[in-house]
């Protein structure tokens, strides 16, 4: 079955704020919110495998698929580099996140269908704001190298997470399309539903869109709390046809709030469970459901049974 065929799966699942998950609620440091690290500690081997098999039983559980996304959404040179991982380092640990999920499909496949692998891509900045931007051209060049060793490492697609500007969703596309590998861009917006850049989100799908010949599969919304982006969503566009997933936080506070927090706001689950089923209503073509920071495994659980 191809990857294409797979998505035609009405629901998938996905996991919830792994960082924010593996700082507060497990204990373990993560410099630079760089979860990839955890894959050269063996003593963390364990602890990542189980993270992942405990939303896979929710899948199991409410019998939807599942996307098993890579924890290499800071596994590019610019953060590499701060962590002391050479490009060759980088390379190899983009592989080995693949591959580690590769033994958790072939594990779980038998009871959970169909699941699709991941291969992360997070954004050259933090992610909340934008201190230096790229042409679409220099993210194609500088995102290239992650996006090939994920596709040889057998992931299915890759997935561009918590783009805070179109130019850089328009490169990693390109990158993902001159290998021809699958590409999913998710978006991430302030308290306004807006994107750090400025940019609607209407605006950044139809302009990654247009620059791409609509190359990604889809689009998601991240890092972000339903509240600051439904109010966007109410009118009836066509362009909302192209989202179809939603990563949401678990706290209404803004990107700002949150990088000061030095504890974790795990919101109220039920609320945000209403509020998927709202966003069903919202999205019609909503399959993909996941969360963000402060999010962990009984996030999903409130939402599935809201929402499913």
């Amino acid at each position: 079955m191809n990857i294409i065929e797979k998505l035609k799966a009405p629901v998938f699942l996905t996991d919830g704020g792994l960082e924010t998950d593996f700082i507060f609620n497990k204990g373990i440091d993560l410099p630079h919110f760089a979860a990839f690290t955890l894959l050269d500690h063996p003593e963390h081997q364990n602890t990542l495998d189980q993270y992942y098999r405990d939303y896979i039983a929710i899948a199991k559980k409410y019998k939807t698929g599942f996307i098993l996304e890579s924890a290499t959404w800071r596994a590019n040179p610019d953060w590499g580099y701060k962590l002391g991982y050479t490009i060759p380092d980088l390379i190899t640990v983009n592989q080995n996140a693949i591959r580690q999920l590769i033994r958790l499909r072939d594990t779980h496949a038998p009871s959970v269908g169909p699941i699709i692998i991941s291969g992360c891509v997070g954004p050259r900045g933090d992610g909340y704001t934008i201190k230096e931007s790229m042409t679409p051209k220099e993210a194609k060049h500088y995102h290239s190298p992650q996006i090939e060793a994920l596709k040889k490492g057998g992931a299915d697609i890759v997935s561009a997470i918590t783009m805070t500007y179109s130019d850089e969703a328009i490169g990693i596309s390109h990158a993902a399309k001159s290998i021809n590998i699958p590409v999913v861009i998710s978006f991430t917006v302030e308290t306004n539903g807006q994107l750090p850049s400025g940019e609607l989100l209407k605006d950044a799908i139809l302009t990654t869109d247009k620059a791409t010949a609509q190359y990604p599969l889809y689009y998601m919304i991240n890092c972000a709390h339903p509240t600051h982006f439904m109010e966007r969503l109410e009118k009836d566009d066509s362009w909302k046809f192209r989202i179809q997933g939603v990563r949401a936080n678990a706290s209404c506070k803004s990107h700002e709030a949150l990088d000061q927090a030095t504890a974790l706001d795990a919101g109220d689950r039920e609320e945000l469970g209403r509020l998927y089923a709202r966003l069903k209503t919202q999205l019609p073509q909503l399959k993909v459901i996941g969360g963000c920071c402060g999010t962990d495994a009984t996030h999903i659980e409130s939402i599935c049974a809201h929402a499913l």
